[in-house]
């Protein structure tokens, strides 16, 4: 990994990308003035997709949650760039790219600080034609094939000792050939496979799948087809 050190932070980028890259390229307001913005998406805060060089990428900020968010917003306490969240999440990309894991490709991401604060910013390459399995089951019931596909990728991530803090069905996408993908690895680790874990990331998805039924109209998931992901998911989980 590049680490760029700036007078206001730091930029990193992979290793296979130029370490010159311009802290203007992580201001929304920046790609809006060269008319390069193509979609946004909102959740916690706003995801911004731009158009650079003939591809598009995704420009995320870290914003606090729950409580203490409605308090320091976008800041956090800054113990040393390795410390920071931005730095332990970029570095898991780059990590679980180099071993062939469906995720977005990192390209880049900033870390601000001044005194004992810093803010940070996001960038990866955007997944064609992205729909989220929660956008998925508001439209149409899941295919047993496109259960299997959800349940291998998870199984793949978790045999390879990926925990993710926050596996919801908004952070599983399919891409325009259906291939699934997870996002949003922040707080995410490696760690030695074990059932515990594992586990709990699975019944997390579970009650994001509960979530989400009791918001939407329609939502097309049923019992049956828990059960059928869940079977394909510990025929592929590794013992």
């Amino acid at each position: 990994m590049h680490i760029n050190d700036t007078k206001q932070g730091y930029i990193l980028s992979p290793e296979y990308v130029e370490p010159s890259f311009p802290s203007k390229y992580f201001d929304a307001s920046y790609w809006q003035q060269k008319n390069a913005i193509v979609g946004t998406k909102e959740g916690r805060a706003t995801a911004w997709f731009f158009k650079h060089n003939d591809t598009v990428n995704v420009l995320k900020h870290y914003w606090r949650g729950g409580i203490i968010g409605k308090i320091l917003s976008d800041q956090y306490i800054y113990t040393g760039l390795k410390n920071s969240r931005v730095y332990r999440e970029f570095l898991l990309m780059c990590e679980l790219q180099k071993r062939g894991l469906a995720v977005p490709q990192p390209i880049a991401a900033r870390v601000t600080k001044s005194l004992f604060i810093y803010r940070g910013d996001l960038i990866t390459s955007a997944i064609p034609g992205a729909i989220s399995l929660c956008e998925l089951l508001q439209t149409q019931p899941l295919t047993d094939q496109n259960l299997s596909d959800v349940a291998l990728t998870i199984a793949e991530f978790h045999n390879a000792g990926v925990y993710h803090a926050d596996l919801n069905i908004n952070n599983i996408l399919f891409d325009d050939k259906g291939k699934v993908y997870l996002i949003d690895f922040d707080r995410g680790e490696l760690r030695k496979p074990a059932l515990d874990w594992q586990n709990s990331n699975i019944e997390r998805l579970q009650r994001s799948l509960h979530k989400e039924a009791g918001k939407w109209p329609t939502f097309y998931f049923t019992p049956d087809n828990w059960v059928s992901f869940h079977t394909h998911y510990m025929d592929a989980r590794h013992p």
